[in-house]
């Protein structure tokens, strides 16, 4: 049996890989050349290991092997392994072969890859380089993930690890991105936080309209206890899309449906002409989203914008909004992460808060820590909206929102502030029993959010204000008056020293 290899083992080999690209090419681009031959590698080793176990099975008998690996999750058409390119890697057209075995393994398995493989192109020289720089690349790479730590046999290496591994260079790509990074990468702590709050049941679909890769929607799932859930995703960028298709596989979850499309101006998950309903709605939307489709809401086909349409410049009510009409009426949970501005900004933002509010389908506002994000360093909040307090629902006779203020429940660290596990509990602790902690969280009336004018900034309802320790000015100035005392002596005996040496001292 071959030795196993640790979480930590992988990652680090596969981070390593990345060294072939670092500095000519930007992290952006080469986080889907890594990433897509991570996969690679790993279906292969993943093929190998079944025809090796069917040999053993069924000896010289080809055809019978051929028609069990076909029941597999995926086939591994002839000539597309990881291993073949490998043994190729010097030939002067090694881009445009990697490119044709990828072409080859998406038309063999459309049902679960097709159009996974359109946007990356591995003969590209605006994102490689020229030809003599591109194959040094490429056959770098190809000897990076030929090396031993780097061998995803079975019998080595769970799928857990494998998928944990592209998570874990998703986030590492993202931390090298920075600002471009937000369209594909919601950092662990705050996944693993939006995902509990959002409690996904056994028999739930759970469905995040904005998924980038898709780690917020393997959280959710990962919170249900078995695998009796559906997932559904939206994205609108092509090659972000393609990564949320492979993080599926690599986690055993390619049965999720994974959508391209513009969310807001043309949505794919629908079904009789009309929005498809979840019971869990989770997503990190960009924030403050320029030219998201205002001037089409107002003659939105599925009628989502109906409380007011958010204006052109910022789309976060837009994504809201959506969010809540895919809720399951009566019982459909959402948790979506935004700005602060979403709480308090007026205009038409205003109009949709106080409508939301008043309809009882605000359930919480978390206010998070600052910089959290590598995409931006302001504080960000979770919204909790739940579908159940409508009439009708079971939970309509509760009519209090849960503010809970966690801008201090972290850990710093050189870039970014870190939510560790127990910040995580404490803020879920507080949901769950929907406790009042001294300057920490609030249950505020409906009476109290109308006071402040359906203003939900978080200050407003949780004082966290902290008295500085009164100052005894008297006391003070007699112990200054003491310290003056004792300095006189001091210079008194220095000139006394220094006149001794024979050092004059002008005063």
């Amino acid at each position: 049996m071959k030795d196993r290899i640790t979480q930590q083992q992988v990652n680090q080999a596969a981070w390593a890989a990345c060294d072939t690209f670092r500095g000519a090419v930007d992290p952006a681009q080469y986080k889907d050349y890594i990433l897509v031959m991570l996969f690679l590698k790993y279906i292969s080793d993943l093929w190998n290991d079944h025809v090796q176990n069917y040999r053993k099975q069924y000896g010289k008998d080809d055809k019978r092997i051929r028609r069990r690996l076909e029941r597999e999750r995926f086939i591994l058409p002839e000539g597309s392994s990881f291993y073949d390119l490998y043994e190729q890697r010097g030939e002067a057209n090694i881009g445009e072969l990697i490119n044709i075995a990828l072409e080859k393994i998406e038309d063999t398995n459309r049902a679960k890859l097709e159009g996974v493989f359109r946007n990356i192109d591995f003969n590209s020289e605006s994102n490689l380089g020229r030809v003599k720089d591109r194959n040094r690349r490429l056959k770098n790479m190809l000897e990076d993930f030929a090396k031993p730590a780097l061998d995803l046999n079975p019998a080595r290496v769970t799928e857990d690890v494998i998928g944990e591994c592209y998570i874990y260079l998703i986030s590492r790509f993202a931390s090298d991105a920075g600002k471009k990074a937000g369209e594909f990468y919601t950092p662990a702590a705050v996944s693993r936080l939006l995902a509990n709050l959002a409690a996904p049941k056994p028999g739930n679909t759970i469905c995040d309209p904005a998924c980038g890769s898709g780690s917020l929607l393997i959280r959710a799932a990962e919170q249900v206890g078995s695998d009796n859930y559906a997932l559904y995703g939206q994205e609108v960028n092509g090659a972000t899309w393609a990564l949320a298709r492979m993080n599926m596989f690599l986690h055993s979850k390619d049965a999720a449906r994974i959508e391209w499309c513009d969310t807001l101006n043309s949505p794919a998950l629908i079904e009789n002409d009309r929005l498809m309903k979840f019971d869990v709605v989770v997503a990190n939307p960009p924030f403050s989203l320029d030219k998201w489709g205002a001037e089409n809401a107002e003659k939105d086909k599925y009628n989502r914008f109906w409380r007011g349409i958010p204006p052109k410049s910022k789309g976060d009510y837009g994504f809201i909004s959506h969010m809540i009409e895919i809720a399951r009426t009566q019982s459909g949970r959402v948790a979506v992460i935004v700005p602060h501005g979403v709480l308090f900004r007026g205009g038409s933002e205003g109009k949709i808060r106080k409508a939301l509010i008043e309809e009882n389908l605000l359930d919480a506002v978390v206010g998070l820590p600052a910089n959290l994000f590598t995409t931006t360093g302001i504080p960000v909040a979770i919204l909790v909206f739940d579908r159940s307090r409508e009439q009708g629902g079971k939970n309509e006779s509760r009519k209090d929102v849960l503010f809970i203020d966690a801008s201090k429940e972290f850990t710093p660290n050189k870039t970014q502030s870190l939510m560790t596990d127990e910040h995580i509990q404490k803020v879920l602790d507080t949901y769950q029993k929907r406790e009042e902690l001294d300057k920490y969280s609030h249950r505020a009336t409906p009476e109290e959010i109308q006071e402040n004018e359906y203003n939900l900034n978080i200050p407003r309802y949780v004082d966290t204000f902290v008295p500085e320790e009164e100052i005894d000015v008297a006391a003070l100035q007699k112990e200054i008056n003491r310290l003056e005392g004792e300095l006189v002596k001091v210079r008194g005996r220095m000139a006394g020293y220094l006149k001794e040496l024979g050092v004059h001292v002008e005063r």
